[in-house]
């Protein structure tokens, strides 16, 4: 059943008409919109909230633990959605997890360009520690641009001298907007879903005129050393499949425990496929237990 479904999810990719001259970012982002928002699962609650200075979307699973904070960074190549696109995801997530979950609406570009983002991320979680969040009972995670966001976010609360949480977990992570691995064109056939000129547009409109290669752009050239526990989930069949191998590499080699998933045959962020892709529920079902775990550990080594 789990080749034929992965098949059926290839051909519903493929079968969507790409555009042969560009659309308005608007546009791009009402498609984006339209064709991945899914709504919470209906026994997670969601109510609208601000975390530094932004916007954000609260989700809390029913019988979720007291404590334990989720901190989620939406994908969208850091110009396209939304925590309302992405709350079928976070809700899967946190329901999984057992944990309130909070989704954060950091600025987009162009209108936004580096390190707005980052800068978003970092005073979401400042303020999280501030309100009196034990960072042993913080968590993160993103996919996609979200992903790098979570670690460029990690990044720059390191460098402001914050504690760090007790893990983080990034679903076909962007950490490289140099577009510098070879996946970028050796899976072009494969991937279902991007072209590489997509990627340089996203690219593009987000740096600005800062130079990509910097570390809180592209996560991929940082010294990763002190990070919390990470675990990277990444589709076979996807351009950023390099992003994430070498990621791991580098996050392996600056002494940082990190577990490495590729999914055979699978796209980008193949876990928006929970329900009727079962790589995707099992996927999520492993990062949910991945943080409960760290979490968990964190707690006893406290006690």
């Amino acid at each position: 059943m789990s080749r034929q479904q992965r098949d059926a999810l290839d051909a519903l990719l493929r079968s969507i008409p790409r555009r042969e001259t560009p659309t308005t970012v608007e546009e791009q982002r009402s498609g984006f919109a339209a064709g991945l928002t899914r709504p919470a699962p209906v026994d997670v609650a969601t109510r609208r909230t601000t975390l530094g200075g932004r916007p954000a979307l609260e989700l809390e699973p029913a019988g979720a633990a007291e404590r334990g904070v989720l901190l989620y960074l939406h994908g969208g190549g850091y110009v396209l959605g939304s925590p309302d696109t992405h709350a079928g995801l976070v809700g899967e997530l946190a329901g999984r997890a057992g944990l309130r979950a909070i989704s954060l609406d950091y600025r987009l570009a162009p209108e936004h360009a580096f390190p707005a983002a980052v800068d978003d991320g970092l005073a979401a979680y400042r303020e999280l520690l501030g309100t009196g969040t034990d960072p042993r009972e913080l968590v993160l995670a993103g996919d996609s641009a979200g992903g790098g966001l979570a670690l460029a976010t990690l990044l720059a609360a390191r460098e402001a001298g914050l504690p760090l949480p007790a893990a983080v977990v990034v679903l076909s992570p962007w950490a490289d907007l140099t577009l510098a691995g070879a996946s970028i064109r050796t899976k072009n056939d494969a991937d279902p879903i991007f072209a590489e000129t997509d990627l340089r547009a996203y690219a593009d409109l987000y740096a600005g005129a800062a130079d990509p290669a910097q570390p809180l752009a592209s996560p991929v050239f940082a010294d990763l050393t002190g990070l919390p526990p990470l675990l990277v989930q990444v589709g076979a069949n996807e351009l950023l499949l390099d992003d994430a191998v070498r990621l791991a590499a580098r996050a392996g080699a600056d002494g940082v425990e990190v577990t490495l998933e590729i999914g055979a045959g699978l796209p980008h962020v193949y876990q928006t496929n929970y329900g009727r892709l079962d790589e995707a529920d099992a996927a999520l079902d492993r990062a949910a237990r991945f943080l409960a775990t760290h979490l968990a550990a964190d707690r006893l080594a406290a006690a």
